[in-house]
């Protein structure tokens, strides 16, 4: 039922009383969706699988929307960060087609928003049908620049 605690992901980041527990940055979506900043809050895992965890989240957001006490969140471990990071099933469904580079300030090397999101909004005069390789994205956490690369690309 713990075996979660094991994760090579998880080491050093369970609290120490609570080793269920952790913090995980919520948000209501990066910079292009939303002016509300990215949280901490402490998330009770209940079950992970593979890489992506499931967790209820155990204090209320300060100033965040989309997030509330006592939901049950998504959220990745290993982020390039010291806190894990809430994501969305489109998101996780998107993920594999991408190589997203870690941000050159603070090392985030995952996204709030889905790619096919921030395509959408960053480029909208996109032809329909037409796919990037290669774009850039600014971190949701510190601003800095991630470069996207398409997994299909040469």
């Amino acid at each position: 039922m713990t075996h979660w605690r094991r994760h090579p992901d998880l080491q050093g980041k369970l609290h120490p009383e609570y080793p269920d527990d952790l913090q995980v940055v919520i948000h209501d979506g990066g910079l292009r969706f939303s002016d509300r900043r990215p949280e901490a809050v402490w998330v009770r895992i209940s079950d992970n699988r593979g890489d992506v965890f499931a967790g209820q989240v155990l204090n209320a957001p300060a100033q965040l929307k989309s997030v509330r006490q006592g939901q049950t969140i998504l959220f990745l471990a290993r982020t390039g960060t010291e806190h894990a990071l809430m994501v969305t099933e489109k998101y996780l469904m998107e993920r594999p087609a991408w190589e997203i580079g870690p941000c050159d300030r603070c090392g985030l090397a995952e996204l709030f928003d889905a790619p096919s999101d921030l395509l959408r909004v960053a480029f909208p005069n996109l032809p329909a049908g037409a796919a990037l390789e290669t774009f850039t994205s600014f971190c949701p956490l510190c601003g800095g620049v991630q470069v996207l690369q398409a997994r299909s690309a040469p």
